[in-house]
């Protein structure tokens, strides 16, 4: 699968696509088929503050339940409720479905994000 470019992405699978101040999260393509299929997505309040690598919700499959981080520091401002009823579509079109919106504390600060060639490198490298 290619990693679209105009994302940055986390060593834990997250992404984040920006859009001024504020960024779309959701999982990598990657993480999706470790999970297998997604059965339940738990997802914060709106007006939730999160800080880069925190756990602002959870994600469950048939076969495990992971947390899911935040790649950059702000506050929530959208979460996709529509995943409350479909979390299968993460599945399907998982760099297509994001999870939340964030409206960032410091929007030209990516810190230790990966580009989608940095990314693909990281996942050559994965022993499992």
């Amino acid at each position: 699968m290619a990693y679209p470019p105009d994302r940055k992405y986390t060593k834990d699978h997250e992404w984040i696509r920006l859009a001024g101040d504020t960024g779309e999260v959701g999982i990598t393509d990657y993480a999706q088929q470790q999970l297998g299929d997604v059965v339940y997505v738990e997802l914060p309040e709106v007006g939730r503050t999160v800080t880069a690598g925190e756990s602002f919700g959870s994600i469950e499959s048939v076969k495990a339940v992971s947390e899911l981080f935040a790649p950059m520091s702000g506050e929530i401002v959208a979460v996709n409720d529509s995943l409350r009823d479909h979390p299968e579509v993460v599945n399907s079109d998982p760099h297509g479905t994001w999870m939340i919106k964030v409206r960032l504390s410091s929007p030209g600060d990516s810190g230790e994000l990966l580009d989608a060639a940095r990314y693909q490198t990281h996942l050559a490298g994965r022993s499992d």
